[in-house]
């Protein structure tokens, strides 16, 4: 409510805007007021005094604090602590008892947060996103997955396990076979970190919470070797979106087959062959159309170097073709996985660094 005391401040400042020019609908929209207000404030009568009314209305009908307890101890009773108000109304109807109407069972409910779901299960659960990881450097964090690929026996796939390096986006391991394991995936990340040369507490590995990336055996082969683990959040492929974006660029390549496969040997030997392209001949978007083999081996610094010294000998011979500067060829010093959202101006770094390894 508006003082009495504010609201004729309010029409002296209207009424010496009008005076020097202004329009009163323009003054009246700068103060968020309406025309119909100012013209109900100014009335003599309206004025002196606020003449909306205070009382409360409670009906007359209204349940008693009993009556409320009675419906409440029904509603929790063993015989109908698990049935909606929709079930629970009509069965005390079979029985003879009028209570509430179902309408007010659901309003008492809801007044006391009640109004969920009434059979037994587990409570829900807060997800959290997965923390902030920024690698700037090979061999600091991995992530994997594992997609199907398409077999002669319809309902039957091979599994194609991937593990890529995110920095460098290199494939680093990968292997088909009839079936998936967490054995299978502890025995592919054991054989590529002997050949990366993967040191304890070296390395994160980044998966979503499939059976062979949560197995008792995927997990004590990481303890072993010394990879940190990271899960996605249940069901939010968002969480892990470089394996998913890699498995997009796998299966829609020009180069994929439109039949399936007949065995696994045969996925095998073309999966050998989208790495062998995808490793070496790959110029990534993502990391200013390098290949992922040069960038794996610090090899992108001295090729976007090079780049720059090309289109700026371009630019001093013929400058007017130009009408900015030369494109921007900026190697791209770290890769974020899942960053936090940081509010504009903020200069705090939110995010974790994996300290490089001599």
């Amino acid at each position: 409510m508006t003082r009495h005391e504010e609201r004729q401040q309010v029409i002296v400042l209207l009424n010496e805007s009008v005076a020097a020019g202004a329009r009163q609908a323009k003054a009246c929209e700068v103060l968020g007021l309406s025309k119909r207000t100012l013209q109900r404030w100014r009335a003599s009568d309206s004025v002196r005094c606020d003449q909306r009314s205070l009382r409360q209305y409670q009906p007359s009908h209204k349940l008693t604090a009993i009556e409320r307890a009675a419906v409440l101890a029904i509603a929790n009773s063993d015989e109908f602590g698990h049935l909606p108000p929709s079930q629970i109304v009509p069965r005390l109807a079979d029985q003879g008892c009028y209570v509430a109407s179902e309408s007010t069972f659901y309003r008492i409910l809801r007044d006391e947060k009640q109004l969920t779901h009434r059979h037994s299960e587990r409570p829900p659960q807060t997800r959290t996103k997965p923390r902030a990881i920024c690698a700037t450097a090979p061999n600091q964090l991995y992530s994997w997955d594992i997609t199907y690929l398409p077999s002669l026996i319809r309902g039957q796939f091979f599994y194609l396990y991937l593990f890529v390096d995110i920095f460098s986006r290199k494939i680093v391991g990968w292997q088909a076979y009839e079936e998936e394991s967490s054995a299978l995936a502890g025995e592919l990340l054991r054989d590529f970190c002997h050949r990366e040369g993967i040191q304890s507490n070296q390395l994160i590995l980044h998966s979503d919470n499939g059976s062979p990336m949560k197995g008792s055996t995927m997990l004590a082969t990481m303890q072993q070797l010394g990879v940190m683990p990271s899960f996605s959040r249940p069901s939010v492929s968002n969480d892990n979106p470089y394996s998913e974006s890699l498995f997009k660029t796998l299966k829609y390549r020009p180069q994929y087959p439109l039949k399936p496969f007949a065995d696994v040997i045969e996925a095998r030997q073309w999966v050998t062959q989208l790495v062998e392209w995808y490793n070496h001949e790959h110029r990534h978007s993502g990391l200013a159309f390098v290949t992922p083999d040069q960038r794996h081996n610090n090899l992108d610094e001295m090729l976007i170097n090079n780049r720059k010294a090309v289109y700026e000998a371009a630019y001093a011979k013929n400058p007017q073709r130009w009408s900015g500067n030369t494109r921007n060829w900026q190697r791209v010093e770290a890769v974020h996985l899942n960053p936090d959202k940081v509010k504009e101006g903020d200069a705090k770094d939110i995010d974790i660094q994996i300290r490089k390894v001599a």
